[in-house]
């Protein structure tokens, strides 16, 4: 399929490859195959820039980060920080708010799925860790190892992991640094599924997305910062309320949901219109 119109253009990305395998689908593949995808500062910045397009261009509506070769991500370009730290050597930029791949702090509008379809170390967990929706590949391992590099995981995980797996299961990840494997992962709920031996992971996802987008957009949109709010840790009635108050009022009344009821009642597929949200 050939890269859809935009009214907004896509950046230009050095890193990863941008492709469209539906109209309203973005797939982000991380493209640093033989350093098993490790970003490095250059390519933080790039990656914002990817996400923080995603969530403006009204025809997206979903996006997939997926990475080439046997790795999704190893973590952080360790030899360019290395190489930061000797005497006069040039600074790294600093992450975004957005945190590492631009994914790790994100708090976005619209869902992203990791397609994890190896490795995903250091900083790569990290990524998912605050990813919508995560599937893996029967040979994806998930680990933070900075505790063996005298590092910490420092870019949005250790809290978030807590909630997603528990203490004790955090605990265990962040100070003996061990790999986790895909199947392990889904049993403690860090990833949504396992795909099966000779499915492509970046396929599924694929199919996942397109569910997603089978739906209001204005109401994925909605629906996603309501969870959002009871992720950040306030009460669900806070929380509902400044839902109600927030984005469920300029989604009140609006073509999507008119036409979201008319389809019903005329037992018909709706025709979504880009989310002005």
């Amino acid at each position: 399929m050939g890269r859809p119109s935009f009214q907004i253009p896509p950046p230009p990305t050095d890193f990863a490859r941008l492709s469209f395998p539906n109209p309203h689908i973005l797939l982000v593949t991380l493209s640093r195959p033989k350093s098993l995808n490790c970003i490095n500062s250059a390519g933080n910045q790039e990656l914002h820039a990817v996400w923080t397009w995603l969530d403006a261009e009204p025809s997206l509506r979903v996006g997939i980060v997926t990475g080439e070769g046997r790795a999704f991500c190893a973590g952080a370009d360790l030899k360019e920080w290395n190489e930061s730290q000797k005497p006069g050597a040039t600074p790294r930029k600093p992450l975004s708010p957005s945190g590492f791949g631009g994914l790790s702090r994100r708090r976005g509008r619209k869902p992203v799925i990791a397609a994890v379809n190896g490795l995903a170390h250091g900083g790569g967990c990290e990524m998912i860790i605050n990813c919508d929706i995560v599937l893996a590949s029967p040979s994806a391992v998930f680990a933070l190892p900075e505790a063996k590099r005298g590092l910490v995981a420092l870019a949005g995980a250790l809290p978030r992991l807590t909630r997603i797996v528990g203490r004790m299961r955090a605990m265990e990840m962040a100070l003996t640094g061990r790999n986790v494997p895909a199947q392990e992962a889904k049993e403690w709920g860090l990833c949504n599924a396992v795909c099966t031996d000779g499915e492509s992971v970046a396929d599924v996802a694929v199919k996942w997305a397109e569910e997603i987008c089978a739906n209001s957009p204005d109401s994925i949109v909605v629906s996603k910062e309501g969870i959002e709010l009871g992720w950040e840790g306030i009460s669900a009635e806070e929380g509902s309320q400044r839902l109600v108050d927030g984005l469920f009022n300029k989604m009140l009344g609006g073509e999507n949901m008119k036409e979201g009821v008319r389809a019903f009642v005329e037992k018909r597929r709706p025709k979504w219109g880009n989310s002005k949200l």
